[in-house]
């Protein structure tokens, strides 16, 4: 289940917000500038987000193979939040690279 999201995980969605403002531009930031940094701030929310599932889901595991806990049900419900949301991950990765090779592909 591991996924390669190794690059996006040491960056901030902070850190990308302060290289947005420090980027030079000749226009003031618009409508698009934003939204994109919105777009993206969110998309790596949303990477935190299933790491943080996978890491209860682990620790659930652990919890329920040390006998620390005899309630399969959080145990359940932890693998089925992680599985989502890892499946939810990958399937907007795959559309994001179907998009840039469209876009790769597109004559000027």
């Amino acid at each position: 289940m591991a996924l390669d999201i190794t690059a996006l995980q040491n960056i901030s969605s902070g850190a990308i917000k302060e290289a947005a403002k420090q980027a030079p531009t000749n226009k003031p930031d618009t409508y698009i500038d934003k939204s994109f940094n919105d777009f993206l701030g969110t998309a790596l929310d949303n990477i935190n987000t299933t790491n943080s599932y996978l890491s209860d889901a682990e620790n659930e595991e652990i919890k329920w193979a040390l006998g620390e806990t005899e309630n399969t049900h959080d145990l359940s419900i932890a693998l089925m939040k992680a599985s989502t949301a890892l499946q939810y991950t990958v399937a907007i990765r795959d559309k994001l690279l179907d998009a840039y090779k469209e876009l790769m592909q597109m004559q000027v």
